[in-house]
Parts: structure tokens; sequence; C-alpha cells
């Protein structure tokens, strides 16, 4: 069996994809590695927001995997937009990284809870609506580019410090520039934080999707990140949408804890639901409703007027 792997081209992106690489070359599986540019990758000078949120870094790979250039897409599981396209579907979910954010810079005394002001450079939106609520005396410089790039700006000093995910961080030897791992309570994860996802067309051959499926998917991540997924479709976000979502299994049961913030910080809600892992999807729908009637919509209006996307 040969399998095409799409990628984006970030060293953490290849990252990814050789890790998925060497899980099938041990079965035996040959691969190719296919690189491809996204929409995300190609215009820096705005934020996620302004570009729109839907197929900011996927777009590109799922051409690619509906015209059969390539048999799989491998995308960090956070960047994938809440709902798919029928021609599509996410056939495994890797063991999931630490899914907390941290505070890296060259200074690791620095801590938001210090009461010090500095600048934190982020791009997400979820990220800069956390910081005004919980840290108004903290200035954001807002930060995009690859894993390198951020760095380089931290550098160059264009910002005091990064806010970023930690599995990225980690994967890509950073660990001694953490100042701070972030509070999950305080900076709940966007859906799907660090695991990653692997997407095919669905025609794919079921021989390949059930031999991919065997070798790559990890049950407990998928459950959790099913939760999730079904929360963020409800409340249809994406990248300009700060909401937020972490799903963790205790045996046969799930809880998760999943809120919205409005852009300015000022409003946030959040809720948890736990149920049984035999029906994920609907737990993860039902904390979305709850949210929904406590304001969610309300918020979730206010923003797309101001993205005007209403």
């Amino acid at each position: 069996m040969h399998i095409k792997i799409g990628t984006r081209g970030s060293k953490l992106a290849l990252w990814q994809a050789y890790y998925i690489e060497n899980l099938l070359k041990k079965d035996g599986i040959t691969t190719e590695i296919v690189i491809i540019e996204t929409k995300g990758d190609k215009i820096l000078d705005r934020s996620l927001s302004k570009i729109g949120s839907k197929g900011v870094f996927t777009q590109e790979l799922e051409d690619q995997l509906k015209s059969g250039a390539i048999d799989i897409a491998v995308h960090s599981a956070k960047d994938l937009q809440s709902h798919l396209d029928d021609d599509f579907e996410l056939i495994a979910f890797t063991e999931r990284e630490h899914a907390n954010d941290v505070l890296v810079s060259h200074n690791t005394s620095l801590a938001l809870g210090s009461g010090e002001p500095f600048v934190v450079g982020t791009s997400s939106t979820r990220r800069i609506a956390i910081l005004k609520h919980y840290y108004p005396h903290i200035k954001i410089v807002d930060m995009r580019g690859n894993l390198q790039t951020r760095f380089r700006k931290l550098e160059e000093g264009q910002c005091d410090a990064l806010l970023l995910a930690y599995a990225g961080v980690h994967r890509m030897e950073y660990d001694g520039s953490i100042a701070e791992h972030l509070l999950l309570d305080e900076f709940t994860p966007a859906v799907g934080q660090g695991s990653v996802a692997i997407e095919s067309s669905v025609l794919l051959a079921q021989d390949k999707k059930d031999t991919l499926k065997k070798l790559l998917n990890h049950e407990q991540t998928e459950i959790c990140l099913r939760t999730e997924r079904a929360f963020l479709k409800r409340l249809q976000g994406g990248c300009s949408i700060p909401v937020f979502a972490l799903a963790i299994l205790n045996h046969d049961e799930i809880t998760i804890s999943g809120g919205i913030i409005s852009l300015d910080g000022q409003e946030l809600i959040r809720r948890s639901e736990s149920g049984s892992t035999a029906f994920p999807e609907e737990l993860g729908t039902a904390l979305a409703d709850e949210l929904l009637e406590a304001g969610a919509d309300r918020i979730l209006k206010d923003i797309k007027t101001q993205n005007g996307t209403l």
C-alpha cells in the first residue's frame, strides 16, 4: 500500500506529516509527502478573522484530496473548520499532546498574573479575548506566521512574549523558552488543540481508510474530539469566533467544559456537561445549546456584526 500525504510546508506541519509517515512505515506502508501552500500561509498581513474563518489552512489541501493528487491531508486538529463538506471525512485523530497554552519568552520570569505590564504577541481571537478578560494590564500585538517567524519577531523585540499552544512549542523543541503553563480553567484551548487530524476524500478506497484508522487513530482522543467538534459545529465556530472547549475522559464518561467570550473580553460564558462515551456528538451539541440559552447567541451575533459576516 502506498499513501500520498498532503501537508502545509511549515516546520511544525512537516513534523506532523513525518510523524504520520513514520507510523505508517512501521507497518510496511510506503509514503510520499506532498507540500501544499494554503491561503493562511500566503496572507500574513491580516489577522485570521479578517481573512475568513472557513478553510483558511485547509481549502487547498481539500482540493488536492478531491482530485486524488493526495490520499490524506494532515492537519492540526484545531485548524479544521467546524463543518466538512460532504466530499470529505476525518478518519483518524492521533493521541493528544497536553492541550494547554503556554507563555513563551526569552525572559522566563514573566508571568501574566504578576501585575507587570508587558507586550504579548498572538493572532488568536480566543487568546486575545481571554487576555483582555483576565489580564487587562497586558498589551497585545497581532502576531501572524509560523512558529519560527513568531520567534524571530520575538527576537526582534516586537513583543516581550508569545502565547502559543504547548503542543507546537514542545514538538519544535522550544520548551526551554516556556515562562508559564497557563491554566486550562482560564485559557481553555481551541477545539482539537494538541491532536493531529487525518482527513480523506469519502471516495478513498475503503481498504486504505481501514488501514489508516487502525494505524493512526487514538480511540480515546477521537471520542474527546468528536465531542468538541460537535460543540463547535453547533456554535458555527471558526478562527474569527472566540469559542473554546476541552473534553476529558474518565472511564466510560466524558466531561466537556466549553464557552464563548466577547471580542472585548467583557463577557464570558462557560458551562460544562458530562455524559456517556457512547454519545459524544450529542453531549457536545447539548453543551452548545446550553450556552446559546445562556446568551451565547447574542455574543455570536455581536461578533459576526463586528466582523461583517452577519
